[in-house]
């Protein structure tokens, strides 16, 4: 069967990160990123988890020299680990000065890429390296890498 005739099995996307600092992660991701709380669930032991709407999810593999560009294009040298979370925004360098002030480490600042994407790079509560993106405009618009699919 062709595969634009299958069904889709997968409904939704979710990364589970371990925080040992659950309050200061949640308070970055869901009160300075903006990520609407889905739920909340407690459990035995001090068990606790919050689920956050981060939108739309997709799953970028890419191969070692793809998460190189990536890095030269977005901070000038090779500083991602093997897993690197993105979150589109209006607005990367307001965002970007929000998490610092909520915490975050600039790795590297708002830069302009070659897929006319605003990207800036941070260290992030629960050891999560972040990308904050802006697309500067509407598909059609925006040049395209064709090594690249148009989002980091």
């Amino acid at each position: 069967m062709a595969a634009e005739h299958q069904v889709p099995v997968v409904r939704q996307l979710r990364l589970v990160v371990e925080a040992a600092d659950h309050e200061a992660a949640v308070a970055f991701y869901r009160d300075a990123l903006g990520l609407p709380e889905e739920a909340a669930f407690t459990g035995d032991g001090d068990a606790r988890v919050v689920i956050l709407d981060a939108g739309r999810a997709t799953l970028e593999i890419a191969n070692p020299a793809q998460k190189r560009m990536i890095d030269d294009v977005e901070v000038g040298r090779q500083v991602a680990p093997r897993i690197r979370v993105a979150f589109e925004v209006d607005d990367t360098r307001a965002t970007t000065a929000r998490l610092v002030a909520a915490g975050a480490s600039e790795i590297a600042p708002p830069t302009r890429t070659p897929w006319q994407s605003l990207n800036s790079r941070l260290d992030a509560p629960a050891d999560l390296q972040i990308t904050v993106f802006e697309e500067l405009g509407a598909p059609p618009e925006r040049a395209v890498d064709p090594g690249h699919d148009g989002d980091v």
